[in-house]
């Protein structure tokens, strides 16, 4: 049985950042990965400024490989179904297009954590002054033994079932899915990631440009025909928007989201000595980018494993109290006051919106009311209103909803 300080289960953006944490504290950190590394990582890789920033700060510039072409991006688009369309650029210029196999590969080199891939995590026991994990590498079984376990392993939640089995019974699942296609036409600008906001598309629709193709992609409850779907919006953005596209290829993705818990600040963040981070905790920005809180949240995570040695204090007292300034900053990008009176993104949304006619401001709020309202069947209306009214009284949302 190998025993380590601490045991990080994903080698994600998230598990990159926690691992430079301990590692740098000195603590003996283990990353162990189900796949072998470099893996694919099914992401759009549009990295918000402030994911940048971490990046930039905590691990220098990124290497080339490290990039999709076109290499950056300047912001985002939204699209109404009134036709009215509103580009947004970042806050602070362009961001980096991540191609997460390479960019997450090199940022766990960078941390300095010993990585074992090709290992499964199966299971962990708690046992108050140690956590017992059980994994299989390459089909045989192993233990780890460590202090601290962090789950960092995103929406597949394996870390998330050993401790909570009911858990992913009690939010909404969606399947999020992209097609290739090589261009025939497509006047959408490449500088941008576009979204729509159109009922009739889907829960999350969006489009960009990747390496000399268009991926086209869509969200929608767990169990809908992703092939249907996707031909609609394909024919949709042909009709609407003039994008001629190739038939896809055959590298079709998509996996299943926990969307949900960001906008109800309904977050589970572990017990006892196993912490959850990054989207396996809820995370996940407007727009679906999740690197940024995954980075931010996961360099928490870690700094709590420390501080809870220094001060010899429960590592969840820590954690909760110190990711709190992660959660005030993602839920507030759901937070309609928020949204409505300041600037909880990373483009000005008000701006863009101010620089419309009336006429067109007035179609813009009603087709995202329209929007809004497809997510009725999930009654996050009250939720979302509740942590809304929380924010200015007692300056955040109430750790007394997560778990």
């Amino acid at each position: 049985m190998r025993s380590v300080d601490v045991v990080i289960v994903g080698a994600s953006l998230a598990a990159a950042a926690a691992a430079k944490r301990l590692v740098d504290a000195g603590l003996e950190t283990l990353v162990l990965e189900r796949k072998e590394l470099p893996r694919h990582k099914i992401c759009s890789g549009i990295l918000s400024p402030r994911g940048h920033r971490f990046l930039l700060e905590n691990f220098g510039p990124l290497p080339r490989e490290t990039l999709h072409e076109p290499t950056s991006c300047r912001g985002v688009t939204f699209h109404f179904p009134s036709m009215v369309s509103m580009p947004m650029d970042f806050f602070g210029g362009p961001t980096p297009h991540l191609h997460r196999k390479y960019s997450d590969y090199w940022a766990i080199q960078r941390s300095g954590a010993e990585v074992h891939d090709r290992t499964s995590f199966v299971g962990l026991e708690d046992r108050g002054g140690h956590v017992l994990v059980q994994a299989r590498k390459q089909g045989e079984p192993v233990e780890y033994r460590a202090r601290q376990v962090i789950g960092a392993d995103g929406p597949s939640l394996p870390v998330v079932r050993a401790l909570y089995p009911d858990y992913p019974k009690q939010i909404p699942w969606f399947f999020v899915g992209q097609k290739f296609h090589d261009i025939i036409d497509c006047p959408l600008s490449p500088d941008y990631f576009h979204f729509w906001f159109h009922p009739g598309l889907g829960h999350y629709t969006w489009s960009h440009a990747r390496d000399g193709r268009q991926i086209v992609g869509v969200g929608f409850k767990r169990g809908d025909n992703f092939a249907r779907k996707h031909q609609v919006v394909q024919r949709y953005l042909e009709e609407k928007h003039c994008v001629r596209l190739q038939p896809p290829d055959d590298d079709i993705e998509g996996c299943a989201e926990n969307f949900g818990p960001s906008l109800i600040n309904r977050y589970v963040f572990g017990k006892g000595n196993v912490l959850v981070t990054g989207q396996a905790a809820g995370f996940l920005n407007m727009i679906g980018e999740g690197m940024s809180c995954a980075l931010h949240s996961g360099a928490i995570s870690g700094e709590a494993v420390v501080e809870a040695r220094l001060r010899n204090r429960p590592v969840q007292e820590i954690y909760r109290k110190m990711i709190a300034s992660e959660v005030r900053r993602t839920t507030d990008q759901w937070n309609p006051l928020k949204i409505a009176f300041d600037k909880p993104h990373e483009a000005d949304f008000p701006a863009a919106l101010m620089e419309l006619s009336w006429g067109d401001r007035a179609k813009v709020l009603r087709d995202m009311w329209r929007f809004v309202v497809l997510f009725k069947e999930f009654k996050w209306g009250r939720q979302i209103a509740s942590a809304a009214l929380q924010r200015p009284i007692i300056g955040g949302y109430s750790m007394r909803r997560w778990l």
